[in-house]
């Protein structure tokens, strides 16, 4: 019987844990979660280091720096695992410019948050987008959005608010309110008073359907078990509003719906009333961009639109969809293929895809 020699069952041990194969790779994404130490040199690394590979048997695993430490190895002298990666000095550049945005009164140009960084204005352009997915540029128009939706809510005028969430002029922000509000900040301010949404719920294969529409087009076609609830749904959106049950020609686009859940891939032939962030506009169009029968994982989405780091803001975009087919997030599925969560219950996403995958 062959005995295996403590130097094999060491290299068994190493190769066996997952850790092992982000060395190899020299993962960048897995800095900071371990560090790995080499018996022969006396040094640990970062899993990213680029030294020369080391043997498994000599190699062990530590949960931090400090932990390699204490275990009697120095830190690389090439990686410099003691000090912030690239990565952390990158997220922490990110949020120390989110900071300077949110608490200026007037959004900072690109060249001042640059400045502020001590990087580049193309540099930190580039790594700010790939963690918030937004430009800054964005990012201070969608803070400076949500300034003014809680300025109107707590202003005792509209004029207050608008300058409280850092307008200079009236007229600046008015040319913005209808993207930035979907509606006048008079209205807004009133919880949707004065705002006309048609609605009608019905059935179809995949349970009950509500079909809302503004002057602006379809803005929420809602799924479910209890039509009560899905009417309660839309009235939590815009409490204020004039809800009104939909007339005979409203009838028409119901049907259209309708028609769009039974056959996905037929498409819609209505306007929509699209309302979200920014970031979630950008998400959303991605999802429009998926065709019929085809299904994107969430990371695919993030690496669309030029942020692969928001995989998780991506999935929230996803769930805060209120356009149920129009805008398929039923597309989307986790990296293995497997069904992730649906707004609407994961057996009318299968359904929907089904559907699609027959067509």
């Amino acid at each position: 019987m062959n005995m295996m020699t403590k130097t094999e069952m060491l290299a068994a041990a190493t190769l066996g844990d997952p850790r092992w194969a982000a060395i190899v790779a020299r993962d960048p994404e897995a800095d900071g979660r371990f560090v790995y130490s080499v018996r022969s040199t006396g040094v640990y690394c970062r899993p990213s280091c680029a030294a020369r590979a080391a043997r498994p048997e000599n190699v062990a695993f530590h949960a931090s720096a400090a932990d390699a430490q204490r275990a009697g190895f120095r830190p690389c002298k090439r990686c410099r695992p003691d000090e912030p990666s690239i990565g952390e000095r990158h997220a922490a550049a990110v949020a120390d410019a989110c900071r300077m945005i949110e608490s200026a009164d007037t959004p900072p140009t690109l060249e001042q948050l640059a400045a502020h960084a001590l990087l580049s204005a193309y540099h930190l352009h580039r790594i700010f987008k790939a963690h918030t997915g937004l430009t800054p540029r964005a990012y201070a128009a969608a803070h400076r959005a949500r300034r003014v939706r809680d300025e109107l809510g707590r202003s005792d005028t509209v004029t207050q608010a608008i300058y409280g969430a850092g307008y200079n002029s009236n007229g600046r922000f008015y040319e913005e309110s209808d993207r930035v509000l979907g509606m006048t900040p008079t209205t807004y301010r009133a919880g949707g008073a004065d705002t006309a949404i048609r609605f009608a719920i019905g059935e179809c294969s995949l349970g009950s359907i509500l079909v809302a529409q503004s002057d602006r087009g379809v803005c929420a076609i809602l799924l479910g078990d209890d039509p009560d609830q899905l009417a309660r749904d839309l009235q939590d959106r815009f409490p204020q509003a004039t809800l009104i049950g939909g007339d005979a020609s409203f009838e028409q686009s119901i049907a259209k719906v309708v028609g769009l859940i039974e056959s996905p891939a037929v498409g819609l032939d209505l306007p929509l009333d699209v309302r979200g962030t920014a970031f979630q506009q950008r998400v959303w169009q991605a999802l429009r961009d998926i065709p019929p029968g085809r299904t994107a994982s969430y990371a695919d989405i993030a690496n669309s639109i030029g942020a692969p780091k928001s995989v998780r803001a991506v999935a929230q975009a996803c769930g805060a969809n209120l356009l149920a087919v129009a805008i398929p997030c039923h597309r989307v599925v986790r990296n293995d293929g497997a069904l992730s969560g649906y707004r609407w219950g994961v057996e009318r996403k299968r359904a929907l895809l089904d559907r699609e995958a027959t067509a």
